[in-house]
């Protein structure tokens, strides 16, 4: 296997319904709003089916580590609101695959990443900065999943208050 392959498994616990985090993380645009450590920019190119497969987006992320990534994704599943998967090319080349598990009133997110960097100085530098690219992720998907709790948050709060305001 080369050195520029990675292979992550993600898992998070957050309160909350399916429906909920599924809708946090399908709209993709929102992420920089919501995951400002690390989506700086993020474009949707192509809008997919009504179910968001086919949908195409453009990245621009960062880590603690000072580079950042210009990729691309496609949606090639929805399995709403249980997750959904995707295809990645550009500085990332891969495959990712969202889980969404209800317990309770938790939802258990596991994201499978299976990518290959193919930036030029991830690919040169993998040999011997794997662990630390490696730990770059870890530190981007602990922000990930702190910012999610606090998407959710919010969001209970703005529809609590439409609804105290008869607006909905």
């Amino acid at each position: 296997m080369p050195a520029n392959y990675y292979n992550f498994i993600t898992n998070w616990r957050v309160e909350g319904t399916v429906n909920e985090v599924s809708d946090a993380l399908k709209k993709a645009e929102y992420l920089p709003r919501w995951w400002p450590s690390v989506y700086l920019d993020v474009q949707v190119l192509e809008p997919g089916d009504e179910a968001g497969v086919g949908k195409v987006v453009s990245l621009h992320t960062k880590g603690w580590l000072p580079y950042t990534l210009r990729w691309q994704f496609r949606v090639t599943e929805s399995r709403y609101p249980f997750g959904f998967s995707l295809e990645a090319w550009g500085d990332l080349v891969g495959r990712g695959i969202w889980t969404l598990e209800p317990d309770g009133k938790w939802v258990n997110v596991a994201y499978d990443w299976n990518v290959r960097a193919d930036k030029p100085l991830l690919r040169a530098l993998s040999l011997v900065l794997k662990p630390v690219f490696a730990a770059n992720h870890r530190w981007a998907m602990a922000r990930g999943e702190k910012s999610l709790e606090m998407e959710l948050t919010r969001r209970r709060q703005c529809s609590a208050e439409l609804y105290s305001r008869n607006l909905v």
